[in-house]
């Protein structure tokens, strides 16, 4: 997921040029530049994104990405814009080498973009005296300063003169294809003629038998990854579509150059697509449709089998939003931004929303100049998804916002998964939050955050940076690049790179990392080999320092770190290899134990996203490693599905079932490959992983959270609690059902599992603006979410109070642990208050029953009737003793504060005389316990049932409690203060930061004000009406 960080930065081309600056792309005569709008109308980005390019009316400019400069312009003259017409849109062929420009009256300008290696740009001249103190890594970089920026040339090519209208147009490796209006046909024009001579091929969309009839395109995408096109008509319906191969024999099959399915059909008007986007990485058509949502298909062959996986409704109202303008992924495919006529939003792959503008002041940004919060007509993701570009319809300038993103989705890893590291296009952003101990609560302040500057000299010559990961323990990071890698002490702050050039460009980390303690393992490719490299954080990198290299047969697709010292890899020879770690006092090596072939299970390696496995108890206390892989179920996440592998023998013969057991996975949590993290909630997170620490700790006792299993689908944190149980289910030897997950709603994007703390951690996005400055900015929060209600309630639904007793034993210790009863009680009388079932149907028996047990029940229960509304208090007392009951009870307990609260259900209920017997033992017990504010609040109290104040004397009378004055006059020093009854405050509880979803809603009580209209602090015993 992605998250936007800090303020926007902004480019503009335009300047004041000189008249001769112009030229015309056809004649070559020379023109004064033109009086039409210099605002942006179409953004491009290259395939591998270092180039951009933009038009305005009558000029285009390339850009570099990373450093974002301006390499050339070319400005149009006037006869040229007379001829053909203003500029409407810009292509870039794939490959960056071709500019395409369409005109308004149906031309095509074409322009070669040509590098020129010898020429150099944006040079910079640093004197000679800074130039001899600089040494190292600084003096490389100064050279590459000095050295500038390659120069770009814009050379006009030819102008292609389209006679039946431009309605859309794509640029491909080979052609350019070409939508026209009247009649309404594709064209083909090769960039240049085959052997053959010919350069153009047409097919009419009236002899496409799968388009509608009388329809019309109007808009076209493409993604090389998928070899798949998007067509959007003018009827609204979207196709999938593929170019046919021109080797066919069939004469008639050669006039048709396309197949295609239709695939959105919309059902009245504001379903009518209008924008579509391709995410190759998830196999992911997005359609974008007038009425603002944005449905998402899944592509799961080219046979037209192509359904409805979600829908995205509109951020706001359309009214708030106008119509969308751009859809994009990002192109790592996490990500989907969607631009309309007045903002943007952002969401995870699945849906989960995430930044957005709409939350904006429209008067301030206005009056601030950020049209970027207000209106974008293109968004375009650049520097491998790290910048977001925006530019505004009218506007000439372009917004970069900067993006974290989670590293999860740059190298999937256990480690990743448990600690929340965010990565942005220089800097690494580290929260401290774990390092806290687990008895305090997760901190959402900004000084726990710890922005690392990844190396410039690192950054310099391998932009951008591809992977990260970071250590179990969160001691240590890797980042990656194009070739090399660096890696970091959070300990020290020293970051380790390549010394010699020439050794950090030999390789490049492909297949992953992961850490093993302070040992580095990258999956590599050099040299056409491919290799598994250890390096240790303790020795400098360079060639000599390799602790271990092992040879791979083909290129790792992924690897992970599994058990205590397993390490998994995936190959794209569809075979799993099962490495041990062999580490001793002075070498650590890897050595292969097993290996699984996968032919003919997983059809497309490269799908694969993550993998582990899970082995049986016995072979993880006693088993031979060897027989590890015969013994073990492989969990897979190919795309968007979680697949389990699961082996078992029949006549002699070893086969594996497959079983798909969830989708919409954007990532899982295995905990048992989280062994150091599961340790007890009363101690503090390990401060390392040490090779004698085993992650299976704890085997023989209870097994709580240890085997459970966590994912996350764009709606939900779902949990298996027992991974055994989900085994056994799943296996083909029972015909059972899988068991239904635990589900945690959250409205925030949830990083991590904090086994130990009982939490699901998260970031949401604000946008925040300061009173000093004239400009808004983005920044992530934490939040947190508690997941123990949700699976103790679990547990009490499957009939099973043991396991939920003992899961609670284990976190009884935490601070916020009676809130986390609290909301379990919360959570099933908002379900069943209006439910009408009866005892037998009903959860709320099990949960009293299993709240009893433990000595904050008292507690829980009147807190429960404090923030809940009067008519849930029948249903709640219904499965409880009497308030009377209670009340002694708390009396008896001494919980004196606790008895207030249930006064205030006894005369809810009219179980409470007027001579209120209660409330003056309880006056008399707080006199004795000293406790003179509760004797004020019971005054109070005492005042609302008798305004006269007949029942204050009497019950002041009866305690012997001499009065100085009159009862609602001022009182002398050392006198309880009596008057009527204020309004009441929330009660505070001691949770995790951040507010949770599934919190219940404060209903404030009836109160009444003092005399003078001021209100008091909180009070348990305000009137409430029933």
């Amino acid at each position: 997921m992605y998250w936007p960080t800090g303020a926007s930065r902004i480019y503009s081309a335009n300047s004041t040029r000189r008249k001769d600056d112009y030229h015309d792309d056809v004649q070559g005569e020379r023109a004064s530049q033109p009086d039409d709008s210099d605002a942006i109308l179409g953004l491009r980005t290259s395939r591998s994104g270092h180039l951009i390019a933009t038009i305005t009316a009558t000029r285009m400019t390339i850009w570099q990405a990373s450093p974002i400069v301006v390499l050339a312009t070319s400005s149009r003259s006037v006869s040229s814009i007379r001829d053909y017409g203003p500029n409407v849109a810009v292509l870039l062929r794939p490959d960056a080498s071709i500019a395409v420009i369409q005109t308004s009256n149906g031309f095509l300008v074409t322009y070669s973009l040509i590098v020129d290696p010898s020429n150099r740009v944006y040079q910079q001249i640093h004197e000679g005296g800074n130039q001899q103190k600089a040494t190292g890594a600084n003096r490389l970089i100064l050279e590459q300063e000095r050295a500038g920026l390659r120069e770009l040339n814009i050379k006009f090519r030819m102008v292609i003169r389209i006679d039946a209208g431009i309605a859309a147009a794509l640029t491909l490796d080979h052609e350019i294809i070409v939508a026209t209006r009247k009649p309404a046909a594709v064209q083909c024009i090769k960039w240049t003629p085959d052997s053959a001579g010919r350069q153009t091929s047409t097919e009419l969309i009236s002899r496409m038998a799968w388009m509608q009839k009388g329809s019309m395109i109007r808009a076209m995408v493409y993604d090389r990854a998928m070899s798949l096109a998007v067509w959007i008509t003018t009827d609204g319906w979207a196709y999938a579509v593929q170019r046919r191969p021109e080797t066919l024999k069939d004469p008639d099959e050669n006039q048709r150059l396309f197949r295609g399915y239709g695939f959105h059909t919309p059902m009245n008007s504001s379903l009518e697509a209008t924008h579509a986007a391709i995410n190759a990485r998830f196999s992911m058509l997005a359609i974008g449709c007038i009425g603002g949502e944005i449905h998402i298909y899944t592509a799961r062959d080219y046979a037209g089998s192509i359904p409805l996986s979600h829908k995205i409704p509109s951020p706001a109202s359309s009214s708030t939003t106008g119509k969308i303008t751009c859809l994009a992924y990002s192109p790592d495919g996490y990500g989907l931004v969607a631009a309309y006529e007045h903002g943007w939003a952002l969401w995870s792959v699945y849906g989960k929303p995430g930044a957005t503008s709409f939350n904006a002041d429209t008067n301030i940004s206005r009056t601030n100049d950020e049209y970027w919060l207000m209106s974008v007509s293109n968004v375009s993701w650049v520097n491998a998804g790290s910048e977001l570009f925006l530019t505004s319809a009218n506007d000439s300038r372009i917004w970069v916002v900067e993006m974290a993103k989670s590293v999860v989705t740059t190298c999937f890893s256990s480690a990743n998964i448990s600690r929340t590291l965010l990565l942005t296009s220089s800097h690494l952003i580290i929260y401290r939050g774990f390092d806290l101990p687990s008895t305090a609560t997760i901190s959402a302040d900004a000084s726990l955050w710890q922005h690392v500057p990844i190396p410039v000299i690192y950054l310099t010559n391998q932009r951008p940076i591809r992977s990260a990961v970071t250590s179990h323990d969160g001691r240590y990071v890797a980042v990656a690049g194009k070739r090399g890698l660096a890696h970091y002490s959070v300990g020290s702050g020293r970051w380790k790179t390549f010394d010699d050039p020439e050794a950090e460009n030999a390789f490049v980390v492909r297949g992953g990392m992961c850490w093993y303690q302070h040992v580095l393992i990258a999956a590599v490719e050099s040299d056409d080999s491919y290799e598994l490299r250890l390096y240790s954080r303790e020795l400098g990198l360079n060639p000599e320092s390799l602790l271990h290299v092992q040879q791979l047969p083909s290129a790792a697709v992924v690897m992970s770190m599994t058990g205590q010292d397993s390490l998994l890899v995936y190959t794209y020879d569809n075979v799993l290899y099962h490495y041990i770690v062999n580490a001793s006092d002075t070498t650590v090596t890897l050595f292969q134990v097993g290996q699984l072939a996968l032919n003919g299970i997983v059809r497309a390696p490269a799908r694969v996203r993550a993998v582990t496995w899970i082995l049986p108890d016995f072979q993880l206390r006693d088993g031979d490693p060897s027989q590890d892989v015969a013994h073990a179920s492989v969990l897979f996440l190919v795309d968007a599905k979680l697949v389990l592998l699961q082996s078992s023998t029949s006549e002699g013969t070893q086969k594996y079932d497959m079983r798909v057991i969830a989708n919409n996975v954007e990532y899982f949590d295995l905990m048992r490959d989280q062994g150091t993290l599961v340790n007890s909630p009363s101690q503090s997170l390990p401060e390392s992983p040490s090779g004698e620490q085993s992650p299976i700790t704890g085997l023989h006792a209870d097994r709580a959270l240890r085997d459970s299993l966590w994912y996350f689908d764009g709606e939900s944190v779902r949990c298996w609690t027992d991974v055994e149980d989900l085994l056994k289910s799943a296996s083909s030897e029972n015909d059972r059902d899988l068991p239904s997950p635990v589900s945690i709603a959250t409205d925030f994007y949830p990083t991590s599992v904090i086994l130990n703390r009982g939490i699901v951690l998260g970031l949401d996005s604000e946008l925040h603006r300061r009173r000093d400055v004239h400009f808004a900015m983005f920044r992530h929060t934490v939040r947190t979410q508690l997941f123990l209600p949700h699976i103790l309630r679990k547990c009490l639904s499957d009939l099973d109070p043991a396991a939920a007793s003992v899961l609670a034993l284990r976190y009884q210790d935490l601070p916020y642990f009676s809130h986390a009863l609290e909301l379990l009680l919360h959570m099933v009388l908002d379900d069943e208050v209006d439910a009408n079932l009866n005892a037998e149907e009903s959860l709320m028996p099990s949960v009293v029953s299993f709240l009893s047990s433990f000595p904050e029940y008292l507690d829980i229960v009147v807190q429960c009737t404090r923030k809940t509304e009067v008519r849930s208090w029948r249903t709640l007392f219904a499965y409880l003793p009497s308030p009377q009951q209670l009340f002694e009870e708390s009396l008896e307990k001494n919980l004196l504060k606790t008895a207030g609260g249930y006064l205030l259900v006894l005369h809810t209920f009219q179980e409470l005389e007027t001579s209120s017997e209660q409330c003056i033992r309880l006056l008399q017990k707080a006199k004795e316990a000293g406790d003179w504010d509760l004797c004020k609040e019971l005054g109070r109290f005492l005042m609302a049932l008798d305004a006269s104040g007949d029942t204050l004397r009497e019950a002041l009378g009866r305690m012997s409690i001499s009065q100085e004055g009159e009862i609602d006059g001022v009182p002398s020093e050392g006198n309880v203060l009596l008057a009527t009854p204020r309004p009441t405050k929330s009660h505070k509880h001691h949770r995790p930061s951040g507010d949770s979803p599934g919190s219940p809603r404060r209903i404030s009580s009836e109160t009444a004000l003092s005399p003078n209209g001021t209100a008091d602090s909180e009070d348990y015993f305000s009137s409430r009406s029933g």
